[in-house]
């Protein structure tokens, strides 16, 4: 267990509906997280952008709240509420001061399980969302990444666009929606987590005698399809683009098998976190071929994905693909010295660690992890990480990052 952090308590309702909790000593507000197997994953073939919108309309009222009902008494309760919809699930969170907790928790069970869909209010959402689309429409950027995704992952959920198609936005109804809303908003697929200074017990009990304990099972799938990367090369002109762009996206294990994913976690850091990485190092310090290069993981149920960005001049493009190649030709044939090593772990221990600093954080991370059944102790992911060396990082991790692997895009200004 880390210093200072006791183990979360989690109590599963007799649906199946988990509710877990973490007193943090000293914290000076609550966070309230409801999370579900909800994202865009999860729709129908009619269902694009279903997910995303129904995020929005959930925040136009229940029965028992007006539209803008919500928002002005969690702020006048002294707190704030966000929500956000990915490709697996979807959370609502309230941070708020503890004495306006319970009164929280009432709100945002009520908003979020019973909410109204109002044909009126349905129609002026749907303007916003497409106009949300539209803007990420005429993001250069965005444009680029999505032609990624969508070669990558061509018959995958995560190679669709989450805000949906344009179409299948118009056409939607509120009774497609409230469909959507029963099968996955359900029992066995929603947690809730509470962090902060949660006190005694009583908001668990509070929220575990409330409408969560009277949600229906569903039949629905529980975990999104399995992903395969498609790899191959592809180039794109993009209208407004102000640099040409290397793209390169790799497969990597799901998030489920979380020591792969401390392993991946080093082995970014490795390639592409601060001066000192070895892509970093090599493409911007010395050969001064590129603008910026960042490699992201994102740790995904159906599979996980790894995303490097390099932008750079549009004759650079060869030169770039190159020096990406020998540095994974230099690190799968040297092993890793002691310093760049230690450095790579500390990140890694530390950027975990800093994301247990606050009640968001902490609630977040014990809400997403129960949500997709891996209660593993706070400290887990620490051991894990003492698990991986440099060697084993060199004959596991790093061939799943071979460039012949990546689905390649160059995106240049058109």
């Amino acid at each position: 267990m880390l210093p200072g952090l006791a183990a979360p308590v989690s109590h599963t309702l007799a649906n199946g509906v988990e509710l877990v909790q973490l007193d943090l000593e000293d914290a000076p507000l609550v966070c309230l997280d409801f999370w579900c197997r909800a994202g865009s994953a999860f729709e129908g073939p009619a269902e694009s952008g279903l997910a995303h919108f129904l995020e929005h309309m959930v925040f136009k009222g229940s029965d028992g709240l007006a539209a803008g009902e919500f928002d002005r008494r969690i702020e006048a309760l002294g707190g704030s509420s966000n929500a956000a919809t990915g490709f697996d699930d979807v959370h609502f969170h309230a941070l708020m001061p503890p004495e306006g907790a319970a009164e929280a928790l009432d709100l945002l069970m009520d908003l979020v399980l019973r909410p109204r869909l109002d044909p009126d209010s349905f129609a002026m959402e749907r303007q916003v969302v497409l106009e949300e689309l539209a803007q990420s429409e005429d993001q250069p950027e965005e444009v680029a990444l999505q032609r990624l995704l969508s070669l990558a992952c061509p018959d995958h959920p995560y190679g669709l666009p989450i805000l949906g198609r344009r179409q299948a936005l118009l056409d939607h109804d509120p009774a497609a929606m409230a469909a959507f809303h029963h099968r996955q908003y359900a029992a066995g697929r929603c947690v809730l987590s509470l962090a902060g200074a949660v006190g005694d017990g009583t908001l668990m009990q509070r929220a575990a005698s409330g409408p969560l304990a009277s949600l229906a099972a569903s039949g629905a799938s529980m975990v999104p399809a399995d992903l395969r990367v498609t790899p191959g090369e592809h180039r794109l002109a993009v209208p407004r683009l102000e640099a040409a762009r290397l793209l390169m996206l790799w497969w990597l294990p799901p998030a489920a098998d979380v020591e792969a994913m401390v392993g991946a976690d080093l082995g970014t850091t490795v390639l592409a976190e601060g001066r000192r990485s070895r892509l970093v190092e090599r493409l911007r310090e010395q050969l001064q071929i590129v603008e910026s290069i960042d490699l992201d993981l994102h740790a995904m149920e159906g599979g996980s994905i790894a995303l490097l960005e390099a932008v750079c001049d549009p004759e650079e493009l060869g030169e770039v693909r190159q020096a990406i190649d020998q540095v994974w030709q230099e690190l799968r044939q040297e092993a890793l010295g002691e310093q760049e090593w230690g450095r790579a772990r500390r990140l890694v221990a530390n950027g975990y660690r800093f994301s247990l600093e606050s009640p968001g954080g902490v609630a977040s991370l014990i809400g997403s992890s129960r949500l997709w059944g891996r209660p593993q102790p706070l400290g887990h992911p620490l051991e894990l990480l003492e698990r991986w060396s440099p060697v084993r990082l060199q004959e596991q991790l790093l061939p799943l990052l071979d460039p012949a692997r990546a689905c390649v895009l160059e995106a240049v200004p058109a």
